[in-house]
């Protein structure tokens, strides 16, 4: 890329759901059979080797004070995630990203309102990943060793503990999307496919992200 060189800002994707909900599968579908060049700049690959042991779980913070502690960096480790984000956009690079984005700490930060503002003018869209609490449950309990100590160990007929509940409840919050797909009912390829289908068509005006920058 030479200096001065017009170039035609990559497509961003912003997968928004609860842990176990099924958005690496579509990530991984989207990096799979999308074509160009699609870059995972999410939450997993952010917190599991980006950030120091010792500040984690990092952007991964549970809902409901988990650690206060951490919580006066979360804006900032967002803010530079969602910088970087544009930077590749900037650049031509199409990215996906993978989170789940909920406001509630210990204290209310304005997280998702203020990383919006940062794709501003830039082709975002953010997508809804919904599923059932049933089916999540059923995924968690079907999970192998590799997964083992990545989320709250649950067991048959256990109490199902506070957090996941309060994923579930918290991470759709507010519920703005250009987009919203359920891994209960389709595939993470089909699911990949609605989200083509919408590129296709274009970003929408106003998106979901420039409503959520302005506070519609």
């Amino acid at each position: 890329m030479k200096d001065g060189e017009d170039v035609t800002p990559g497509h961003i994707i912003i997968l928004n759901g609860a842990p176990r909900s099924g958005k690496s599968s579509i990530v991984e579908a989207i990096q799979t059979g999308f074509e160009g060049v699609w870059l995972n700049l999410g939450v997993d690959a952010y917190v599991r080797h980006i950030t120091p042991e010792r500040y984690r779980p990092g952007i991964g913070l549970r809902p409901g004070g988990e650690r206060p502690d951490l919580e006066p960096l979360i804006p900032r480790f967002y803010a530079a995630l969602y910088a970087s984000i544009a930077a590749h956009s900037r650049l031509g690079l199409n990215v996906v990203a993978e989170f789940g984005h909920h406001d509630s700490y210990s204290q209310p930060l304005g997280i998702l309102s203020d990383c919006a503002k940062l794709l501003a003018g830039l082709p975002a869209l953010f997508i809804g990943v919904r599923c059932p609490l049933d089916i999540i449950l059923q995924r968690r309990l079907a999970e192998g060793a590799e997964r083992q100590g990545s989320y709250i160990t649950i067991e048959r007929d256990m109490p199902i503990p506070a957090p996941i509940v309060a994923w579930q409840d918290q991470v759709h919050r507010p519920g703005t999307y250009d987009l919203e797909v359920d891994t209960s009912t389709k595939s993470p390829e089909a699911c990949a496919e609605e989200i083509r289908h919408l590129l296709t068509r274009g970003v929408p005006h106003p998106s979901a992200f420039e409503r959520l920058a302005s506070g519609d």
